[in-house]
């Protein structure tokens, strides 16, 4: 199966795909409410803001295999997204990203190789997919923040042509 078909449920309850988002260059980034890095949720509402009209979304990932890091519910998720961060763009219901039972969509992810050459387990929460409409995939580690230049030159490099 193809990284745009494997199936995905929103925050909400509703199916959807990567195949959704059309030629749209997407973020994928595990998230978490109560981590050290979680002020990053700013950086990725700026980044939606900035590019979402040139064909680019963040997709927002809760994981709870941190630490227990992302201990609520959906609702709990969603309205602390929304009231802390004004977050707009998409999120996903919580998902494991790491082990046997990780999903579909991360077993994918964790073959990608990040700048490094490292590929594997995700290493923690705020760890950044970027999948252009190509289907190339760049890879970021959890510490590199979301307005870091190599992010953004990759956004850039991936957004669609006008």
């Amino acid at each position: 199966m193809q990284l745009r078909e494997i199936p995905l449920t929103k925050l909400d309850g509703t199916t959807t795909s990567l195949a959704e988002f059309g030629d749209q260059a997407v973020l994928i980034v595990n998230v978490a409410s109560k981590c050290g890095l979680t002020p990053q949720y700013a950086k990725l509402e700026e980044l939606q803001r900035t590019y979402g009209p040139r064909g680019f979304t963040v997709l927002g990932v809760p994981c709870n295999q941190f630490l227990g890091q992302e201990p609520g519910t959906a609702e709990e998720i969603a309205t602390f997204c929304a009231a802390s961060y004004g977050v707009t763009f998409p999120m996903l219901e919580k998902t494991l990203v790491n082990g046997r039972r990780s999903h579909a969509l991360y077993r994918e992810l964790r073959a990608v190789p990040d700048a490094a050459g490292r590929r594997g387990r995700v290493q923690w929460n705020f760890e950044k997919f970027l999948v252009a409409p190509s289907g190339q995939i760049s890879r970021f580690r959890p510490k590199t923040e979301p307005d870091d230049p190599a992010i953004v030159a990759a956004i850039e490099a991936a957004l669609p042509s006008a």
